[in-house]
């Protein structure tokens, strides 16, 4: 396991500080405020160490209320909602400086035998035809803005490669749907709960970006000003997040300074292993005079 993922399992790893109560602390790498993946994660963790583990989450539901402080301890308070026959529900709250930054609902459901049907899996080129970030911006040279170069060649415990980066280059508006191949960085333990929150981290790493496709936009542009307002996740099928992982995006709406996106999560072999939705704020910054 790279020191990367280590990293991120420790971030996960939270302190239990009471019944119900737990504290997750962030990596000091000079970021201004918390990655909203992290939160996510964190927040799964401490819901799921509630629940039995033969029962898995299937989905989630958050709100991102205030900009996280990777300085402090991000406090998390779990409510058990309910404990049914086959579905369990709880409520989790992280909390800094006293007050709430965001607010999720999960719930957990034993496996059933039911009916069963899944989207296409869209074709992709194989992830191992691509090449790795480090040798993408090096093939698209000075083209390639600085902020994505920078965005792409940063050491993080997922791997991420893009499908085609000629957004990046021709900057001009375009259907607002993209693709990107992801895993951990390095394998992961067995246990499908780590797989789960390492799978909530990364569907916030590229997701709103999409509603700036259409626009000829994205989030690296230095006048723009993005932020995840919402975030939810549907888990559908057992998968690993060591292995590569097809996140197919589209943003089917964008109005009054909010952009709107989708997400549909393939396994290598084409199972669909999870949906994700999200709303940002996308706008032009505000001028400072």
């Amino acid at each position: 396991m790279t020191g990367i993922v280590a990293e991120l399992l420790d971030i996960l790893d939270l302190e239990r500080l009471e019944v119900d109560l737990f504290r997750g602390i962030s990596p000091q790498i000079g970021w201004p405020r918390v990655f909203g993946g992290q939160v996510v994660a964190q927040a799964l963790v401490a819901a799921t160490r509630t629940v039995p583990s033969t029962r898995p989450p299937h989905s989630l539901h958050a709100y991102f209320l205030l900009g996280g402080d990777p300085k402090v301890p991000i406090i998390y308070e779990v409510e058990r909602i309910r404990d049914g026959r086959s579905f369990t529900t709880r409520r989790v709250k992280a909390i800094q400086h006293g007050r709430a930054i965001f607010a999720m609902s999960v719930s957990y459901h034993d496996a059933e035998e039911g009916y069963a049907h899944q989207a296409r899996m869209p074709e992709a080129p194989d992830p191992d035809t691509l090449p790795d970030t480090r040798a993408l911006l090096a093939a698209g040279g000075e083209g390639i803005p600085f902020p994505v170069a920078a965005y792409f060649a940063r050491e993080r415990p997922i791997e991420l490669k893009p499908v085609s980066i000629k957004r990046y280059l021709v900057r001009e508006p375009r259907e607002p749907r993209c693709q990107v191949w992801l895993r951990a960085a390095s394998p992961l333990p067995d246990d499908p709960a780590i797989h789960q929150a390492v799978l909530a981290y990364a569907t916030d790493m590229t997701l709103l970006d999409a509603t700036l496709i259409a626009h000829g936009r994205t989030v690296f542009d230095t006048d723009m000003q993005s932020a995840s307002l919402d975030h939810a996740l549907w888990l559908h099928r057992p998968f690993r997040a060591d292995e590569w992982l097809l996140y197919a995006q589209d943003s089917p709406s964008a109005e009054g300074a909010r952009g709107f996106a989708r997400g549909q999560i393939f396994s290598r072999s084409g199972e669909l292993v999870a949906s994700v939705a999200q709303e940002g704020m996308i706008r032009p910054r505000r001028s400072q005079t």
